[in-house]
């Protein structure tokens, strides 16, 4: 399994922008598929945005496309989730996930596909 820590969560305004990190490290986190997935309070767990092992593959949840970008650094083990144009209703805990992944192309949008999880950040975005 993959042990993830999340970070760079904090309150901001509308419109701002903010970067959270995912910092990975175990035996299969090379090959793991990662994937941002954010819970606001009250309602389910939802998608965000994941990229394939590889890096050759990125999906986005359509309410956040255009606005954030994934990266991973594959040097530092680390995801990045680029959060731009910031609104209020991306209030939530974020959370990066992993599982491995035997394909080098593959990404997942469920958040059963992913079998390691961190403890989340949470972002506050006021009006």
């Amino acid at each position: 399994q993959v042990q993830l820590v999340e970070s760079g969560g904090r309150l901001v305004q509308a419109g701002d922008s903010l970067t959270l990190s995912c910092e990975a490290s175990g035996r299969t986190v090379r090959t793991a598929a990662m994937a941002w997935f954010r819970q606001a309070p009250g309602e389910e767990r939802e998608f965000v945005g994941s990229m394939s092992w590889s890096g050759s593959n990125t999906r986005y949840a359509d309410s956040v496309k255009g606005r954030f970008t994934i990266s991973r650094d594959f040097g530092k083990n680390t995801m990045y989730l680029q959060m731009d144009s910031l609104k209020p209703e991306d209030t939530a805990v974020y959370t990066c996930s992993a599982t491995e992944s035997a394909r080098a192309s593959w990404t997942g949008t469920r958040d059963d596909e992913y079998e390691s999880w961190g403890q989340g950040t949470q972002v506050t975005v006021s009006s």
